[in-house]
């Protein structure tokens, strides 16, 4: 069974049925067989975001959790090995929770879903889109 990382942008789009969600992502998504992470580290940038005015969201951050178990996605904490993992991971881009995801999907050998092109600059992971 595959399983993939969706990015915070992926998971927002997803749960707004945005038209920028690609229809390969809106499928994998769907598709039952696979099993769908939400990184921690995406909760995180959506409360900063919210906080600083640059994100609006129609739901509350507790329902927000009931939409990640709701569509059958698991949430992926933050563990010691994700940190380790950002040591030696290559400085293609600044931005941290980015830096994070790519660090989780490493880890835990996760395909990343997203539309950032900055992920396709680190050759350890699969990005899908």
């Amino acid at each position: 069974m595959k399983s993939y990382l969706l990015d915070t942008h992926t998971f927002l789009w997803f749960l707004n049925d945005d038209e920028q969600l690609s229809s390969q992502a809106k499928k994998i998504i769907q598709n039952i067989e696979g099993k769908k992470f939400i990184s921690i580290a995406s909760i995180w940038e959506i409360c900063i975001k919210l906080n600083l005015g640059k994100l609006k969201i129609n739901v509350s951050l507790n329902q927000l959790k009931s939409e990640i178990l709701n569509n059958g996605f698991n949430l992926l904490p933050l563990d010691f090995e994700h940190i380790i993992n950002l040591t030696t991971l290559e400085n293609h881009h600044k931005d941290p929770f980015d830096r994070i995801i790519i660090s989780q999907a490493i880890s835990e050998k996760l395909t990343i879903i997203s539309r950032d092109n900055n992920f396709k600059l680190y050759q350890q992971i699969k990005v899908v889109w």
